[in-house]
C-alpha cells in the first residue's frame, strides 16, 4: 500500500499486484472491489463517448467509493491545453452527466490527480511527453505503474496508437505492474480485417491486456441473463427446443442519423449492431451452463455456442435489409436517410436488418434464432424474447382462446429494465375466455439501488482486470464468419427495402417470419 492510498471502509482493500491473501477468499463475495492504484489515459477526450460516458463514468466510480484515493486520469488531444483546461472540461461533462450526485470533496479528490499531454497520434515527442507524465504521477500520486489506454478514437488510428505505445515503452510495463488497453467498436469491418486488426493489438498487448468495450454486456439486465438462468431451476428444464418455438433479439432505435454520415454510412445497421451486440446477446442466452463464472470458463461456453451458429438458408428469405424513408415519428415529421446531412442520394447503407440463425446444438437444434435492428423504428428498445411453442392440446373451444397468443418471456434490456412472463388467464366473469396477461419483475421497483451505469461497471472491470464482460479474439472473428456471408450477399443484390419511419420495418421482414406462420413481436 503506498503513502497516499487509504483502505475504504466497509470495502475489501486491494492487495498488491501479484499478491495472493487466502483469507480474502472467505469474505463475503458480496462485497464491492475497488480498483487499487492505477490510472486511465483516454485518447480522443474532445469526443461525445469520453464526455457524455467515459469521463461521467469515472466520477461515478470515485463517488461511490470504488476508485483508490491514489487515482489519475490522463487526457491526450491534439487541443492546447494545461492541465486546468482540461480539468474543467472535465468538471463540465461531470456536472452535465454524472449519474450520481456531485461531492464537492470527491471531486477536488479526482481533480489532484487530472493532467493532460497535448499531442498528435504521430508525434513521437507527445508519446515521450506522455510516459513522463505517467511516470511523474507514479511519484506523485502512488499510481503504481498501472496504465489503462482507452482508444476513444477511430479504428484506422488503432495501429498507429498502438505503435506508440509500444515505441514508448508504455504498453510492457515492468515486473509487478500492468498496462491494459480499451477498444470501442467496430473491431474490423470483416473477418479478414478483424483477424488482422487483433493481430496488430496482440502484437503489442497480449491478449489477457485487451478489453474489447461492448457496452450492452455491462448492463445490469444482460448480466442477469446468467442469473435468470442458472440460479432458478423454474426456467432452465424449458430452455431448450423441447419447449421454446423460436428466440427473437431486438434492438430498435426511434432515432435517426442526422450528423453521423461519416461514422454510419457504408457501415450499416447489421456491422453496428448485429455483429457485435446481438450476437453477444444470443451467446449469453443459448450457451450451456459454465463450470464456473470464472472468465475463461464463460468465454468457453459462448465459443461453443457461437462455433455452433449459421445463418438460415437461402439467404433472400431468411434475411431482410432497409432503409428508412419519411415518416412521423414522435408527432414529428422527419426526413428519410437519403435526405440526412452526409448521405448521397444513392447510398446502400441499411438502416435496419434482420437475419434468421440456427444454433447446431442438442439444445437449440430447430429454433430459429430472429434477430433484428433498426433506426427510426416504432420505439426505442431492447428485448431477448424467448417464444413457447402452443400446448399440444387445448381443451376449450376455440372462441375462448381467440384471444390467447403464445407464451414468452421477455427480458427487457432497456429502457425499462427487467422481465416480462406471458402467458393465458381466464378473463374474470361467468363464461370460460383465455386472454393473455403479464407478470412483470421491473429493476426500478424491485430494488433500492439504481443500476450502474454500463461504462461504470466496464471501467471497473479493466481496472481490476476481470475480463469475464469483454468479447476475446476468438468471439469476435467468429461474429464476424457468422455475418459475412449476409453482408457478401446483400452488397451483390441491389439496394435495401425502403421502410417508412416510425414504424418496425420494411414488409420483408415480416414476410422472413410469415413463411413459417410466425410473427415479430410488437414490443
Amino acid at each position: 500500500m503506498t503513502g497516499t492510498q487509504q483502505p475504504v471502509p466497509g470495502v475489501v482493500a486491494p492487495a498488491p499486484a501479484g499478491w495472493h491473501n487466502p483469507l480474502r477468499d472467505k469474505r463475503d463475495k458480496r462485497m464491492p472491489r475497488i480498483a487499487g492504484p492505477c490510472g486511465v489515459v483516454i485518447f480522443g477526450v474532445t469526443g461525445d463517448l469520453a464526455r457524455k460516458k467515459l469521463m461521467p463514468a469515472i466520477y461515478d466510480l470515485a463517488n461511490r467509493g470504488l476508485l483508490p484515493p491514489s487515482f489519475s486520469l490522463v487526457g491526450f488531444a491534439r487541443r492546447d491545453w494545461a492541465d486546468e483546461d482540461f480539468g474543467k472540461i472535465v468538471y463540465d461533462a461531470v456536472k452535465q452527466h454524472a449519474r450520481t450526485p456531485f461531492r464537492q470533496e470527491v471531486w477536488d479528490r479526482l481533480a489532484e490527480g487530472i493532467r493532460f499531454v497535448c499531442g498528435s497520434f504521430d508525434d513521437d515527442g507527445a508519446f515521450t511527453r506522455l510516459a513522463e507524465t505517467l511516470e511523474k504521477l507514479d511519484v506523485e500520486r502512488g499510481t503504481g505503474g498501472n496504465h489503462a489506454f482507452y482508444l476513444s478514437i477511430p479504428p484506422k488510428a488503432f495501429p498507429q496508437v498502438c505503435e506508440q505505445l509500444k515505441q514508448s515503452g508504455l504498453a510492457r510495463p515492468q515486473e509487478g505492474r500492468w498496462s491494459r488497453v480499451v477498444i470501442e467498436k467496430p473491431f474490423g469491418h470483416d473477418l479478414d480485417s478483424a483477424i488482422e486488426l487483433n493481430a496488430l493489438v496482440n502484437s503489442v498487448f497480449p491478449e489477457e491486456s485487451v478489453f474489447r468495450i461492448d457496452h450492452y454486456l455491462g448492463k445490469e439486465t444482460v448480466q442477469n441473463i446468467l442469473a435468470l438462468r442458472f440460479a432458478n431451476e423454474l426456467y432452465e428444464p424449458i430452455w431448450n427446443s423441447h419447449y421454446v418455438d423460436s428466440v427473437q433479439i431486438t434492438m430498435a432505435e426511434d432515432i435517426g442519423l442526422g450528423g453521423r454520415a461519416g461514422y454510419y454510412d457504408g457501415i450499416g445497421a447489421a456491422r453496428d449492431v448485429i455483429q457485435n451486440h446481438l450476437l453477444q446477446l444470443l451467446a449469453l442466452t443459448a450457451m450451456e451452463e459454465p463450470v464456473s463464472f470464472h472468465p475463461r470458463e464463460v468465454r468457453a461456453e459462448k465459443i461453443k455456442v457461437l462455433s455452433a451458429t449459421s445463418l438460415a438458408q437461402p439467404l433472400d428469405l431468411t434475411t431482410s435489409r432497409g432503409q428508412y424513408t419519411t415518416g412521423w415519428q414522435g408527432g414529428e415529421k422527419v426526413v428519410g436517410l437519403l435526405d440526412e446531412e452526409g448521405f448521397s442520394k444513392d447510398s446502400t447503407t441499411e438502416t435496419f436488418a434482420a437475419i434468421t440463425l440456427e444454433v447446431d446444438t442438442r439444445r437449440w437444434a430447430g429454433v430459429p434464432f430472429y434477430l433484428r435492428t433498426g433506426k427510426r423504428l416504432g420505439r426505442r428498445v431492447t428485448e431477448i424474447a424467448l417464444v413457447f411453442k402452443r400446448a399440444p392440446h387445448l381443451p376449450f373451444d376455440a372462441t375462448m382462446t381467440e384471444e390467447l397468443g403464445q407464451n414468452a418471456l421477455v427480458i427487457r434490456v432497456q429502457p425499462d429494465e427487467g422481465i416480462t412472463l406471458r402467458f393465458g388467464s381466464k378473463v374474470p366473469g361467468s363464461a370460460m375466455e383465455v386472454r393473455d396477461v403479464n407478470m412483470d419483475f421491473s429493476y426500478g421497483s424491485a430494488f433500492a439501488e439504481d443500476s450502474p451505469e454500463a461504462y461504470e461497471r466496464l471501467i471497473l472491470d479493466v481496472l481490476l482486470g476481470e475480463p469475464s464482460l469483454f468479447p476475446g479474439n476468438a468471439e469476435v472473428e467468429l461474429s464476424w464468419e457468422i455475418l459475412d456471408p449476409v453482408l457478401d450477399y446483400w452488397a451483390a443484390h441491389g439496394k435495401p427495402d425502403p421502410y417508412e419511419s416510425g414504424t418496425w420495418g420494411p414488409e420483408s421482414a415480416f414476410e422472413m417470419l410469415q413463411r413459417s406462420g410466425r410473427e415479430w413481436r410488437r414490443p
